[in-house]
């Protein structure tokens, strides 16, 4: 497994987390860490299942404190979750975006946009 924090190819297994996911070390960096490193999963005491209701609930349109009600998690974990899995769609995104090859950008709501709020643009000299 490659090493999440460094880079670095050659991990090994290093024993179980109390809650049973494999850990690893890495050499090279000398840090442990589990297989649910930098996921929406890495230290939370709620289960995979409820985290997937709480996504659900939201994409659908669903309220922070409505969602909170329902799954009978606390406010600040319901916005959490939702945070994150924010952070990590950004990341996905961002590297997807950078990937695509374009020849042409067509901006028509942006000039749209601009145009409409000209008095509010000062002149450039």
């Amino acid at each position: 497994m490659e090493c999440r924090l460094c880079g670095h190819l050659s991990t090994h297994k290093h024993g179980k987390a109390p809650n049973g996911s494999q850990r690893y070390f890495c050499p090279q960096c000398k840090q442990t860490f589990n297989e649910r490193f930098d996921t929406l999963y890495y230290h939370r005491y709620v289960s995979e299942e409820q985290i997937r209701q709480v996504l659900q609930a939201h994409s659908e349109g669903s309220s922070l404190r409505g969602i909170s009600r329902t799954s009978g998690l606390a406010y600040n974990t319901v916005v959490s979750i939702v945070r994150a899995a924010s952070q990590q769609a950004q990341l996905v995104h961002d590297a997807q975006v950078q990937a695509v090859q374009t020849e042409e950008v067509s901006a028509d709501e942006l000039w749209s946009f601009v145009a409409k709020n000209k008095s509010n643009v000062s002149p450039v000299n």
